[in-house]
């Protein structure tokens, strides 16, 4: 769990926030909604290592079957079947 400051308290004490984001990461709050999160290099690291790995990009002539089968079974919800019926001219 991270520790949760305010947006005020963060940038008044930065340099402390500095050294404690080793420990643990810091979520910033202003007027109780969530702007953002400080993270050390390191958990920095491991995080766009893991959205890196979920969001890979293909080349169409790339993709894999799976993909594109997926992509040619596709569907609109049902409030759109007008625009579906066109494609399937």
């Amino acid at each position: 769990m991270p520790r949760v400051v305010t947006a005020t308290e963060f940038t008044r004490n930065f340099a402390t926030y500095q050294r404690s984001v080793q420990a643990e990461p810091i979520e910033v709050r202003s007027h109780e909604k969530v702007t953002g999160y400080f993270l050390s290099p390191e958990a920095y690291e491991r995080v766009s290592q893991i959205l890196g790995a979920s969001r890979r990009r293909y080349h169409p002539s790339e993709l894999p079957e799976h993909l594109l089968a997926a992509i040619k079974d596709a569907r609109m919800g049902s409030e759109h079947d007008h625009l579906n019926a066109l494609l399937d001219d």
